[in-house]
């Protein structure tokens, strides 16, 4: 819930209909973000549950207590890297614990489903940009765990036609909020732009950039990166799309365009005035050299617009996020 989670709930109440309850065990971050966000709410429309998904018992009885329209689903682990060296943790907690809690959606009436999947369910691309029709075949099982969750997604719809539900398939997220209120805040921290600022900021000694040998036009990745504000209201679309009884369906989340680590990199330097050191590390297990993404269909079929999509934007508000 932590970063993507807590920039949805603020575009959330900008609705005063809206009434949220977050569930969270914030194993992989602070606290802060809850007080932020309770602010925004009226009393009595915003609450906070200190509970894993994995707590089956605890989960039926919030539940059995509660009436939930919607359910949107953000927790999961999400290093690649990790997950390659620990895939058990993750198909347990991304996979099973995701089974949890379609299990009581359907045990309990709520009918609208919003699961954060990833771009990694597609492996290694063929095309660029990659739609949503493109093979799914995930290269590591942190891809893997968010396919299969997917797949029982569509199962699920199947059993239940009450049931819908939308897999947002995220490509790089990054950036914070445009009123500094809210960041990225990962413990530990592996995404490349909050890596680079903190860098910038001599927080760490270098940025370690992993493999300089890939086919593109630099040796570097190539991702497309989303800001976190358009990504958060991509959720509120899908709420939308949903309630207007359109079909479950999987969308891109992107610009349709990427930029490289070295692009990256470079981009911090010029916004911080900060020339740091750079370190060049072999490839890490599980990477994809370009994802970018077709986000024709997120644009036709929901109405999503983007307002964010500049890579200077998306890092210097990354960048007054870490100075705080």
């Amino acid at each position: 819930m932590l970063y993507i989670g807590s920039h949805t709930v603020k575009e959330l109440a900008k609705s005063r209909e809206t009434r949220v309850t977050i569930v969270d065990n914030f194993c992989g971050g602070d606290f802060d973000s809850i007080s932020v966000l309770q602010k925004l709410f009226e009393v009595g429309k915003f609450e906070f549950v200190l509970l894993d998904l994995s707590e089956f018992k605890k989960l039926e009885e919030l539940f059995r207590e509660s009436h939930f329209d919607a359910i949107i689903h953000f927790a999961a682990h999400l290093q690649v890297g990790e997950s390659v060296q620990n895939p058990l943790k993750y198909y347990r907690n991304n996979t099973m614990n995701t089974i949890n809690l379609i299990d009581m959606a359907l045990k309990y009436g709520v009918n609208y489903f919003i699961f954060s999947s990833s771009a990694a369910v597609y492996g290694e691309p063929i095309e660029i940009p990659i739609s949503e029709t493109h093979p799914k075949k995930p290269i590591n099982p942190y891809g893997l765990s968010k396919w299969m969750s997917e797949q029982i997604l569509q199962d699920a719809t199947n059993s239940n036609p009450n049931f819908k539900y939308v897999a947002l398939r995220y490509f790089n997220v990054a950036g914070a909020s445009s009123d500094g209120s809210l960041g990225e805040s990962h413990t530990p921290e592996t995404h490349l732009i909050p890596l680079i600022a903190q860098s910038a900021l001599g927080k760490r000694q270098s940025i370690v950039v992993f493999g300089d040998d890939y086919d593109t036009f630099d040796g570097s990745c190539i991702r497309d990166y989303i800001h976190i504000e358009d990504l958060a209201l991509a959720h509120i679309k899908a709420l939308e799309y949903l309630a207007n009884n359109n079909p479950s369906d999987s969308f891109n989340c992107g610009y349709g365009h990427g930029y490289s680590v070295f692009e990256v990199i470079e981009m911090v330097k010029k916004i911080s005035g900060v020339d740091f050191k750079v370190n060049i590390a072999p490839r890490r297990e599980g990477d994809p050299a370009q994802l970018v993404a077709n986000n024709h269909k997120i644009v036709t079929q929901m109405g999503w617009k983007p307002h964010y999509d500049d890579l200077e934007k998306i890092c210097k508000s990354a960048w007054e996020w870490e100075k705080l």
